[in-house]
């Protein structure tokens, strides 16, 4: 299988995704730039990511101008065929934007910038330390939608403390019900605010980010 890496001007962690699923998880990895639209190459078994970083400048809202990018069109079918998309920060938002997954990300709760070191987790109930770094990571969608999220298990994160527990204290936007990540009810698009691929390295002292990549990946069949 393979995976594509999409590159918008304002992509800052395009290369952290390629040096963690190339390197780190063994992956068969394509850069695609966002002018192209070419995705012939790629089959319904293959992955397209959408990296963090601040898509042509955060003009408008966060993800909207890249939304209506040439690959995004691309992408958008990919998805609808049953395609696999992963989308991390700006690419969540930019998923959001383009309406492959329900809600939207807000300005953060206290209306600044965070970048910092936070605990998520997933059903397992395991605590994981993910870096997050974003402005607009409020995570909100109407009542029914996330009691449908939650009632289809398509949360895939909570924030939480470093035991697992979810809390209000524990929660570093404001984000509604604590959601870090979601994914479609085909559960072929996923999307998360904090970075698995900014912890994957024994360098960093960190490799949490290894392990959510590899389950996720495992868990959507991704990775044989």
């Amino acid at each position: 299988m393979k995976f594509g890496v999409v590159v918008f001007p304002g992509s800052n962690c395009d290369r952290d995704m390629f040096d963690a699923l190339h390197h780190d998880l063994g992956q068969d990895v394509t850069m695609l730039w966002h002018k192209d639209k070419d995705l012939s190459k790629f089959t319904t078994d293959d992955c397209i990511v959408l990296p963090g970083g601040f898509s042509y400048g955060d003009y408008l809202r966060c993800g909207a101008i890249a939304r209506f990018s040439p690959m995004m069109q691309s992408v958008i079918e990919f998805a609808n065929a049953g395609g696999k998309v992963f989308g991390v920060c700006n690419g969540f938002q930019i998923l959001c934007e383009s309406h492959l997954l329900p809600g939207g990300l807000l300005r953060n709760g206290h209306q600044q910038f965070i970048c910092k070191n936070v605990f998520i987790t997933n059903e397992t109930g395991n605590p994981y330390k993910i870096p997050v770094a974003h402005g607009e990571g409020r995570y909100y969608a109407d009542e029914k939608t996330l009691d449908a999220l939650e009632n289809n298990g398509q949360v895939i994160f909570y924030y939480c403390d470093e035991k697992g527990s979810i809390t209000d204290e524990a929660n570093p936007n404001g984000s509604t019900r604590n959601i870090a990540g979601i994914c479609n009810e085909g559960r072929n698009v996923f999307g998360m605010m904090p970075h698995p691929e900014r912890a994957c390295s024994a360098v960093l002292g960190n490799t949490d980010g290894q392990e959510i990549l590899k389950n996720l990946l495992m868990a959507t069949e991704l990775v044989s």
